[in-house]
C-alpha cells in the first residue's frame, strides 16, 4: 500500500484549480486521472480532502502509487505499512458517510443517513425537542462505535469531536449522501482488522472522499 499527499504545485495553483473545478463529484473524476488504467478497472484508492486555510491538499491511500498527470500537481508518496499492536493508543481524523440499513415494507433493505433516521425515530417517539447537535452527535457516535467493533478499535468518547455534518446534493437538488467529520482518540483492539480498515476505508461513499481514517501516535 501507498500513502500519498497531493497538492497544487507552488505558482501553478490557478491551473490546478481549473483542472479540479469544485465539488465532491468533480473530485472523484479528477482523482482517477492520477491512476491511469483500463476502462472498468475497480477503484483501488481512497482519499480525503483536507484544506488548511488557502492551502488545498488530498491524502490518498492506494494499492498503486499515483502518478501526476500535470505539472500543476505535486505528488509525495511513501510506503504505507502501519505497525500496530493491540492496546496501541492513536489519535485519528475521519470523514465518513454514516448510514444504517433498514428493511422496508416491500421486504427490501435500503441504506439511510443515520442522522435522518434518528430524526424520524425521534419524531415517532415524540421526542423531537432533542437539539440537532445532540442528535447528530449521538447518532454518529453510535455508528462509529459499531464500526469500531467490526474493525478492531475502541473510541475514547471523552475525546471525540463530531462536526461538519453535511448533506451533499446531486443532480436535481436530490441529496446524494451525507458526511460527518470525526476527531479524537482510539485504542486498537484487533491489529489485523484495524490495518485492513486503514487500507480499504470505513463505510460508504469512499469514491467521494469518505472513509479514509488518518491516524498518528500521540505526541
Amino acid at each position: 500500500m501507498h500513502f500519498s499527499v497531493i497538492t497544487p504545485t507552488p505558482g501553478l495553483e490557478h491551473e490546478a484549480m481549473h483542472q479540479l473545478f469544485q465539488g465532491v463529484y468533480a473530485e472523484h473524476q479528477w482523482l482517477w486521472r492520477f491512476f491511469p488504467s483500463e476502462t472498468g478497472t475497480a477503484r483501488d484508492h481512497i482519499f480525503r480532502r483536507a484544506d488548511h486555510g488557502q492551502a488545498m491538499r488530498f491524502y490518498v491511500v492506494s494499492k498503486r502509487p499515483p502518478v501526476a498527470f500535470s505539472d500543476a500537481w505535486s505528488v509525495q508518496t511513501r510506503p504505507y505499512t502501519p505497525r500496530l499492536q493491540a492496546g496501541d493508543q492513536l489519535e485519528f481524523e475521519l470523514r465518513a458517510n454514516p448510514v444504517v440499513t433498514r428493511q422496508h415494507d416491500d421486504g427490501k433493505s435500503r441504506r439511510h443517513d443515520v442522522v435522518m433516521d434518528a430524526k424520524r425515530r425521534a419524531k415517532e417517539d415524540g421526542s423531537e425537542r432533542v437539539s440537532s447537535y445532540s442528535l447528530v452527535r449521538s447518532a454518529c457516535t453510535a455508528w462509529l462505535n459499531q464500526q469500531g467493533g467490526r474493525h478492531g478499535f475502541l473510541v475514547d468518547e471523552t475525546s471525540l469531536s463530531v462536526d461538519g455534518y453535511t448533506q451533499h446534493v446531486g443532480k436535481g437538488d436530490r441529496i446524494r449522501f451525507s458526511s460527518v467529520d470525526f476527531r479524537g482518540a482510539l485504542r486498537v483492539t484487533d491489529p489485523d482488522a484495524f490495518a485492513a480498515m486503514l487500507a480499504s476505508g470505513l463505510g460508504h461513499a469512499k469514491a467521494f472522499g469518505c472513509g479514509l481514517m488518518l491516524v498518528r501516535r500521540p505526541l
